[in-house]
């Protein structure tokens, strides 16, 4: 059962809160595709535990590229770069890291138009 909806649309599950870093696992059903969303302080590291999809990323520059993700897929969330993932086959599962610790709704911008 989710704890929270994320800005982005998708479920959160918290894990494990510290002064300096937040755990959560966020779920995606199959089918979905995320608001596109920027961070104004965070950095985040996933690690996609099941389901397959895609991952967009767009730099502060403007560069921008489309990654497939799968089990055993890790990553990094640059603090400002925009994101947007989609859940293709099944559930999308990963657990994210957040450093400094996830400081509430507000932290996530809306990112404009995505790529998915």
């Amino acid at each position: 059962m989710a704890d929270a909806i994320a800005p982005d649309g998708s479920e959160i599950t918290s894990l494990v809160r510290t002064d300096r870093a937040s755990l959560v696992e966020v779920r995606l059903p199959a089918g979905q595709t995320s608001r596109p969303v920027r961070h104004r302080t965070v950095e985040e590291i996933w690690y996609f535990r099941a389901g397959r999809g895609r991952l967009w990323l767009r730099s502060p520059a403007g560069e921008a590229t489309v990654r497939a993700v799968r089990p055993g897929t890790t990553l990094v969330i640059p603090t400002g770069w925009a994101f947007q993932f989609q859940a293709a086959d099944g559930d999308l599962r990963f657990l994210c890291y957040t450093s400094p610790p996830w400081p509430g709704d507000a932290e996530a911008q809306p990112a404009g138009p995505g790529g998915l």
